[in-house]
């Protein structure tokens, strides 16, 4: 199965917790209920462009999905986000951060193995003879 193919699964896992979390109560708690809406969305959005444009931009936005998720999760455990608490304590909350850290490494390793990270930087493998 290809790197492309294992970020899109990535980022569709993270998105259904989400909508199965909103469904399940969370929509009634004001932003964070809303932000769940735009990660199902995004990630949803995200999964597709990953599979189909073969660019460095989906890349990115994946791993600024699972990134971005993941620190919001954290913060949400430790001193709260938007009012809201939560903790590690059940199997979406596990399941939800493991796809997401799976976005981040498998877009970085995406991006190295098509050759995308030197054209992210400016560089480029070729050596000028000038």
């Amino acid at each position: 199965m290809g790197l492309r193919v294992i970020g899109a699964l990535a980022a569709v896992v993270t998105a259904a917790v989400h909508l199965y979390l909103w469904f399940d109560g969370v929509r009634d708690q004001g932003t964070v209920g809303q932000l769940f809406v735009v990660n199902v969305v995004a990630g949803a959005v995200i999964a597709v462009l990953v599979i189909a444009w073969r660019s460095w931009v989906p890349l990115f936005l994946l791993a600024g999905l699972g990134a971005t998720t993941l620190l919001a999760f954290v913060i949400a455990t430790t001193g709260g986000l938007f009012g809201i608490h939560t903790t590690w304590d059940t199997w979406y909350a596990w399941l939800a951060a493991i796809s997401e850290i799976v976005a981040v490494v498998v877009a970085v390793a995406a991006a190295v193995a098509e050759g995308r990270v030197g054209s992210l930087v400016g560089h480029s493998s070729r050596r000028s003879t000038e």
